[in-house]
């Protein structure tokens, strides 16, 4: 099957989606209560019933209509317009609780670091009289 068609599937426009949002398919499987084994033959497949369709647009929060006119520009667009995350491969999540524990480690590092500086230089300092 050439990429063309099989970019017109419907599966393999869930998948499109899937990846983009940076879903794996366990993570899929476990939102709408089924295997992976099944995300993959859905991810296979040229159609889908709508009552699932609707579950998984929802578990990857997009629109049944963005799943079935998938455009790869569209869905970007829409990502960005929503002020969602992109995630192509990157586990990074970034919230201002993780900034702020992030800061908090350093501080208390560079703390750190300041008491060895400071007591090493009293040994210096001892040394030298």
């Amino acid at each position: 099957m050439t990429d063309f068609l099989k970019a017109s599937s419907i599966g393999r426009k869930i998948e499109r989606v899937r990846k983009i949002k940076g879903f794996k398919q366990d993570a899929l499987a476990r939102m709408i209560g089924v295997s992976p084994q099944t995300i993959s033959r859905l991810e296979q497949s040229d159609n889908i019933d709508e009552e699932k369709l609707e579950q998984i647009a929802k578990a990857l929060g997009v629109t049944v209509d963005d799943i079935k006119n998938f455009d790869e520009e569209a869905i970007f667009n829409n990502f960005i317009e929503n002020n969602e995350t992109i995630n192509q491969g990157c586990d990074v999540v970034y919230n201002s609780e993780s900034v702020e524990k992030i800061v908090e480690l350093y501080e208390a590092l560079l703390k750190s670091e300041r008491e060895k500086i400071e007591m090493l230089q009293k040994q210096l300092q001892g040394k030298k009289n």
